[in-house]
């Protein structure tokens, strides 16, 4: 090692430009360059990086860097070079490079030129790299997202356990292990997996005080997303999805909305990715569409907008997520979109998975559920989640619960009720049997264990308290620090001792009514229809009027107000208030077709409506659906209008006639026309097409149901009666 003295200032100035290092960062550093262990936990944006950069620069041999990421590799190498001349000093080793890159990889090593190897935890273990490792100097071994070691974490990877044998065999040299979260778990679990009980511990702060954090109920999300960026125009955002498709789709309706927008997952190209990496450090694009592949370790300081399309599978992984915004101290806003849905759907890809795995899934996903439902202040939640106390009068209103706080009520009986139950079953139990003890719920738990001769069975069930309303005391208890919850033990609840001291001299607890979520939809499953019921989103005098006109225009042309318009897109005229023709031809299931023969007198309604009640248009936000890249639509038309037997169109596609129907019924919903009588004239009688179209003119409504029973099903087959329908519509509706 080279004998610094106390210039670490001046090899901070000359390296990195600063004059003064962040938190911790020169104790972390002179740990390691004595020669100890350390293990860090840093939120991000807290500058870890530098505290095994700058050690590596300054001391004898190569440092090796274990990263799970190739893109955070090529990333920070890229920043590395730029601090001299030499661009040996930083490599990386990884499946990328070709065996004539790894050759000079290797040469610059050995003749000492490089300070740090970026490997991944793969390439690490190759016999071939351990051999060549055990030949050079090491100064240190640093393990960046040490977390990916716990199964408890957010992003386990077994190959990570296996780094300390890997490195005891390379040969004992220093190790610091790095994590921007670590609940005292995970903390536990990385320091025991890589024999670091005994090293330096550094933890600073996960408070980010310049994070504004808001959970909004999942409706109408793309929408709210598009509002949300064009309210920004300019800043640089990212939005996470679950799903590769979700991000791909996600990522052309942006794009078709005006937005600078690109994908980024695990499927794409690794060339692709990187590009599109660059083009947003670069900001050529705004916004980065992404599955959470996307941003570990990323130097881009002011994204100010993070949001989740759909929520994480944990807070340690929203945490991270959302941590990438506002690296550099300023605004940076924390959107998610939340409702149960999401949790069923994370909760059904668990199945199949080793028992052990499930359970720990479902205690994370339990934790993310409580966050985003929870109407106390979120920054508290969180911390005390990774083992922070804070007092939440110091959020500032930098939380959307805290900024518009909800009303509180006296809790103290409720609390020790629920500490009664823990205790009374000996702190053997979860957090839902506990509410079943309390709600007096008969199962086969309650029945095995007796429960329900317990005191406090039942005692629970009062008024308006129900399971939502037991999750909340239970959760507000947890966060004071009377109750604690055992996650090695399948999340058991046990009181704490300040939980017994709170039975024996109660005191004042206040608890806020957790948010109700259960009526939100995903809005954008198929085409971008919003799913809304009037009065949830749509203006309900509006809805109203646009119903009695559908009415009597039904009435004046004869028709059944179905083919005019459906109620869903009435709905939806209801919410975007479009006064021109190119406004409604965007909403859904009304088109070109429809909006010219049906529109005028819709669109006078609504201008004239808008200008009496003075209503502020969201006239940006009639979002443009994306072309079905399958080209499916377009093939199905095109075989129609030259006639070709439906047989042979749905046999192409390899689809069955009945699958092949539905997808003209969509076609036809939307407002486009189709002409299908050539297949029709061949299959069905001409008196029976006369007497199914009297009754679709005549009906009320389109229901195949209805149209069977009214028809005879000795007579007409479900496929006679869809194919007449669609006829229909078509030449009365389009």
């Amino acid at each position: 090692m080279l004998d610094i003295g106390t210039s670490l200032n001046h090899y901070l100035q000359k390296f990195f430009g600063f004059d003064s290092f962040k938190g911790q960062q020169d104790a972390i550093i002179t740990s390691l360059l004595d020669g100890k262990d350390a293990f860090v936990i840093m939120p991000t944006g807290g500058g870890k990086s530098l505290c095994y950069q700058l050690p590596a620069l300054v001391s004898d041999g190569t440092a090796i860097i274990i990263s799970p990421l190739i893109a955070l590799m090529k990333n920070q190498v890229d920043a590395l070079r730029n601090f001299g001349n030499e661009e040996g000093i930083a490599h990386f080793l990884n499946s990328s490079l070709s065996k004539m890159e790894i050759a000079k990889v290797k040469k610059d090593i050995t003749e000492g030129k490089t300070k740090l190897l970026y490997v991944a935890p793969e390439s690490l273990t190759k016999e071939a790299n351990v051999t060549f490792f055990k030949e050079i100097k090491i100064s240190f071994f640093a393990i960046d997202e040490a977390h990916c070691i716990s199964e408890w974490g957010h992003d386990f990877r077994p190959e990570y356990r296996r780094l300390r044998y890997i490195i005891e065999q390379i040969g004992k040299v220093p190790i610091i292990a790095l994590t921007a979260t670590a609940t005292p778990k995970v903390q536990q679990d990385i320091q025991k997996n890589l024999g670091m009980v005994g090293a330096n511990l550094f933890k600073s702060s996960f408070n980010r005080s310049n994070l504004y954090y808001d959970v909004r109920p999942k409706q109408n999300v793309i929408k709210e997303i598009i509002k949300y960026i064009k309210a920004n125009p300019g800043k640089s955002g990212i939005v996470y999805c679950l799903s590769r498709k979700k991000v791909d789709e996600l990522a052309e309706t942006l794009r078709v909305n005006g937005i600078k927008a690109l994908p980024y997952h695990a499927g794409l190209e690794a060339k692709e990715r990187a590009k599109t990496q660059d083009l947003f450090l670069m900001e050529d694009i705004d916004v980065i569409v992404a599955t959470i592949a996307f941003g570990m370790g990323i130097d881009k300081p002011d994204v100010r907008f993070v949001i989740h399309h759909d929520i994480p599978k944990s807070l340690e992984g929203y945490y991270q997520e959302t941590g990438r915004s506002g690296r550099d101290g300023g605004e940076g806003n924390c959107i998610t979109f939340y409702s149960h849905e999401d949790i069923m759907k994370l909760e059904k890809f668990m199945k199949g998975k080793p028992v052990s795995e499930q359970e720990i899934g479902k205690q994370l996903l339990h934790e993310t559920v409580s966050y985003a439902e929870t109407s106390s202040c979120r920054r508290k939640f969180l911390l005390h989640y990774f083992g922070e106390e804070f007092d939440e009068t110091n959020c500032g209103g930098m939380c959307d619960n805290c900024r518009n706080p909800k009303q509180k009520f006296e809790g103290m009986d409720d609390v020790a009720l629920a500490i009664e139950a823990i205790l009374d079953v000996k702190e053997k139990f979860k957090t839902k049997d506990i509410i079943n003890i309390l709600l007096g719920v008969i199962n086969s738990t309650t029945k095995s264990y007796k429960h329900n001769e317990l005191e406090c069975f039942g005692k629970g069930a009062e008024d308006d308290k129900n399971e939502k309303y037991w999750n909340a005391v239970i959760r507000q208890a947890l966060v004071s620090g009377l109750l604690t919850k055992d996650v090695e033990n399948y999340g058991l609840l046990k009181a704490t001792k300040e939980g017994k001291t709170f039975m024996e001299d109660p005191f004042s607890i206040m608890i806020t009514k957790d948010h109700d979520y259960e009526s939100t939809d995903s809005d954008e499953e198929e085409g971008g229809s919003s799913g809304n019921k009037a009065g949830s989103g749509a203006d309900p005098v509006l809805f109203a009027a646009l119903k009695d006109l559908l009415k009597q225009t039904a009435h004046k042309m004869k028709l059944p107000p179905y083919v005019i318009f459906q109620e869903l897109s009435l709905e939806e005229m209801a919410i975007q208030y479009p006064i021109k023709m190119e406004e409604l031809v965007n909403i859904t299931g009304v088109g070109q077709g429809k909006a010219q023969k049906f529109g005028k007198p819709f669109l006078d309604l609504i201008a004239k409506y808008v200008e009496e009640n003075e209503i502020e248009r969201p006239s940006d936000m009639v979002v443009k659906s994306v072309v079905n890249k399958s080209g499916l639509k377009v093939h199905i038309i095109q075989s129609i209008d030259r006639k070709l037997p439906l047989e042979d169109v749905a046999s192409a596609k390899g689809l069955s006639l009945a699958d092949l129907i539905t997808e003209i019924e969509s076609i036809v919903s939307s407002g486009t026309k189709v002409n299908i009588a050539y297949y029709i004239n061949d299959t069905i009688d001409d008196d029976k097409q006369q007497e199914a179209l009297t009754y679709f003119r005549e009906s009320d409504t389109d229901s195949i149901e209805a149209a069977m029973a009214e028809l005879g099903e000795d007579e007409y087959t479900e496929e006679d009666v869809r194919l007449m329908r669609i006829r229909f519509m078509s030449e009365f509706g389009n």
